[in-house]
């Protein structure tokens, strides 16, 4: 089984689909990674030796932000945008949807459970 990045990849897949299992790589970056590294994308992980993984985790580490580094930025951004106070970092304070998109009637990810109406007696 290859780790790579902090990652066990699936053992029977091609190494173009199971790199996206990484947080930060899809599969555009996939095929790069693949095209850098010399490694046929169709080639399975298990079949992969220990120079091809390696080559692979170089490329990864030299040219890609993933896993725990990547989460790390995002959250700095997100914080940032918070401690600015913009309209943003206010809707990530509030929990509710940064891009725009109505709350009227949907946005239940975010706003989380519906609250009832309190009834009268």
């Amino acid at each position: 089984m290859a780790r790579i990045a902090g990652v066990d990849l699936p053992r029977r897949k091609a190494i173009a689909f199971a790199l996206p299992y990484i947080f930060g790589i899809g599969h555009r970056n996939a095929l790069t990674i693949c095209k850098r590294a010399g490694v046929p994308e169709t080639k399975k992980v298990d079949e992969l030796t220990d120079v091809e993984v390696k080559a692979i985790r170089d490329t990864i580490e030299a040219d890609f932000r993933v896993e725990g580094d990547l989460r790390r930025d995002i959250q700095a951004n997100i914080k940032r945008l918070m401690d600015l106070g913009c309209y943003r970092g206010l809707r990530h304070r509030k929990g509710l949807p940064v891009n725009g998109q109505r709350t009227h009637t949907n946005a239940r990810t975010r706003k989380g459970p519906r609250k009832g109406m309190a009834r009268r007696k």
